[in-house]
This record gives C-alpha cells, sequence and structure tokens, in this order.
C-alpha cells in the first residue's frame, strides 16, 4: 500500500484500543486495509479507560472473548509485540446484596464450565485479596486469577506498529466525515483529504460511530455514558498486588496504578448523552463511597482525574468494572 492510499480493501475508523486491534488482524491476515484516526492514536475513550481485562461475565459469548482477549494479552510481547504492563492480578467483585450473591454464584458456575478458573471467596479471603478493601457490609465476592489490567494506550500503539509492519496504513489527524453508498453498497469513505475508495467500513470509533453511521444510513444504537476518573499521588507502603477490585452495587473500583491508586466510578443515574450535565455533589457521593469500600484513599492525595466516555449498547451491558 502507499503512504496515503486513495483506496484499500478495508478502511477501519477510529484509533483505539479496538480499531488498531482490528487493523492489526486483517493486515496479518493480508488484507490491505487503512486506519483513519481524526486526532491521535487512543485519543480517545482509550486513553481515558481503567484498563480492565476480565474473563468474569455472565453470557458465554463475552466469557469467551474475555479468554481469548487474556491469552492474547499475555503473549503480547511477542504478538504483535511490545511492552502494555499487564498486570495479572485478578478481579475481585464485592458483594453486598443477597440477590447478587445469587447472580454471581450463577455466573462462577457458568465461568468454571467454559474453563475460567473464578471461585466464590468469603470477606475473611476477600480482606486477605485486597487489604486495601473495605468489607463493611460485604456478604461475599468473586475472585479470577487470570483477571487483570494493562495500559490501553500502550496496546493500542503497539497494534498500531505491529500493523504498520504488516502492510497497513495507518492515517492519524485525518476525520472520516462520511460514508458514501450507492445502491446499497459502500462506494467509498469522505475524509478531509479526499476520499478513500473502499468496500468494506468498521466502525470502532466508540460512542462516535453512530454519527457517521448515519452518514451510511445505519442507525447503530450505542450511547455514550460519562465516567471519571482519578489517580492518586504516591503512597508509601502499597502492596504490590492489588486485584481490580469493584464494589458491584455501587460500580466503585480501584487498581494500582503505579506507585498510586486509580479510582473510577459511573453515576447511574446520569442519563446517556454528550450534553448529559454532570451531578454537582457527585464528587461528595464517590467520596461517601471510598470511604467504605477503599477507606485509605481518603488519606490520599489526588495526582491526576480525567473524564471521558464509555460506549454502551441497549442491554447497557459493561457498565460495571
Amino acid at each position: 500500500m502507499t503512504a496515503d492510499p486513495n483506496r484499500a480493501e478495508v478502511v477501519v475508523v477510529g484509533g483505539g484500543a479496538t480499531g488498531t486491534s482490528i487493523v492489526f488482524h486483517l493486515a496479518e491476515a493480508g488484507v490491505e486495509v487503512c486506519l483513519l484516526e481524526r486526532h491521535s492514536l487512543s485519543s480517545g475513550s482509550t486513553s481515558r479507560a481503567a484498563g480492565g481485562i476480565r474473563t468474569q461475565f455472565s453470557d458465554p459469548l463475552n466469557i469467551a472473548i474475555g479468554l481469548r482477549s487474556v491469552e492474547a494479552f499475555s503473549r503480547f510481547a511477542e504478538r504483535p509485540g511490545g511492552e502494555i504492563d499487564f498486570h495479572q492480578v485478578g478481579y475481585l467483585f464485592l458483594l453486598d446484596r443477597p440477590e447478587d450473591v445469587e447472580l454471581f454464584e450463577q455466573n462462577v458456575a457458568l465461568q468454571n464450565e467454559l474453563g475460567v478458573p473464578s471461585r466464590v471467596v468469603e470477606p475473611a479471603e476477600a480482606a486477605k485479596l485486597s487489604p486495601l478493601a473495605g468489607l463493611d457490609g460485604v456478604l461475599a465476592a468473586t475472585y479470577c486469577p487470570l483477571d487483570g489490567h494493562a495500559s490501553p494506550e500502550a496496546v493500542a500503539q503497539s497494534y498500531a506498529a505491529g500493523a504498520r509492519e504488516r502492510g497497513a496504513t495507518v492515517l492519524t489527524g485525518r476525520p472520516a466525515t462520511a460514508i458514501e453508498v450507492t445502491d446499497g453498497r459502500i462506494e467509498r469513505v469522505v475524509t478531509d483529504a479526499g476520499p478513500i475508495e473502499t468496500g468494506t467500513v468498521v466502525l470502532a470509533a466508540g460512542v462516535w460511530s453512530p454519527e457517521l453511521a448515519r452518514t451510511a444510513g445505519v442507525d447503530l444504537p450505542v450511547e455514550p455514558v460519562f465516567r471519571e476518573v482519578v489517580t492518586t499521588a504516591p503512597v508509601d507502603g502499597l502492596p504490590e498486588r492489588i486485584p481490580l477490585t469493584v464494589d458491584f452495587s455501587t460500580g466503585f473500583y480501584f487498581h494500582r496504578e503505579g506507585p498510586g491508586l486509580l479510582i473510577g466510578m459511573a453515576d447511574r443515574n446520569q442519563e446517556p448523552g454528550f450534553d448529559a450535565p454532570t451531578d454537582p455533589d457527585w464528587l461528595e457521593h464517590v467520596t461517601e463511597v471510598a470511604a467504605r469500600r477503599a477507606p485509605a484513599f481518603l488519606d490520599m492525595g489526588i495526582a491526576h482525574g480525567w473524564k471521558g466516555y464509555y460506549e454502551v449498547s441497549p442491554d447497557h451491558n459493561g457498565l460495571v468494572g
């Protein structure tokens, strides 16, 4: 392919972890593929993600995808190559409602059946696994050692580099503005630097995909949900291994991020949408939850904070953790 093609077999829109992965795998399979990213790689939701990687899901398809993902990330240094800071420290879901305990027991049974070594643990074991967790009211927890977290930005950059090595073209600062369709067939993707002829377009732009899909007459049922994440200043004596710990009833979560902690929580009462206002009392609510589920956080200084959008389908699958 040329460095700036005017045609490609497949055009992928979106340079986050998902889009770059798609481009890498297509290029590896010998497909002539071009990636379009309107800003820089991983500049959208990817750079604002918690980086969680898990197999603890409630349906067979997501469990299978989770297992494939863990396998791929475990061998990432070999294929496509690159350091993604993958810490396989596990996911720990804290459960403080009887109905959630019953639900997660069913989930664990399904996960075990499909090869995931998750298990239900008592609060005493949860305290050992996640020493910073506050367990007031916790009835049980679930844990899987396969799960963990990695650097989303490193994943995107490494996949993009691997794709380029395999012949793909990766164009940044190149927004796609429309998909032109004739008689039900895709003809080209319009960009601010001219069209790219193609017969196949993959939209991997997260919450920004529906706008582009509408230019092709397609309605994508994806909505943006606002999320806020903070990282703490360095913490002396922080345990080396801390699972990504999730308080299931509130969606509050934390994991180790370098010498400090990364902490996040979604506002489940906030309406989806780019213009949805944030609750002015939201930080106070997060602090109240943190006092119960990560009390040490109240004595830690905040180093950074950022806001981003999380895409959900109509069933809102994946909102937690």
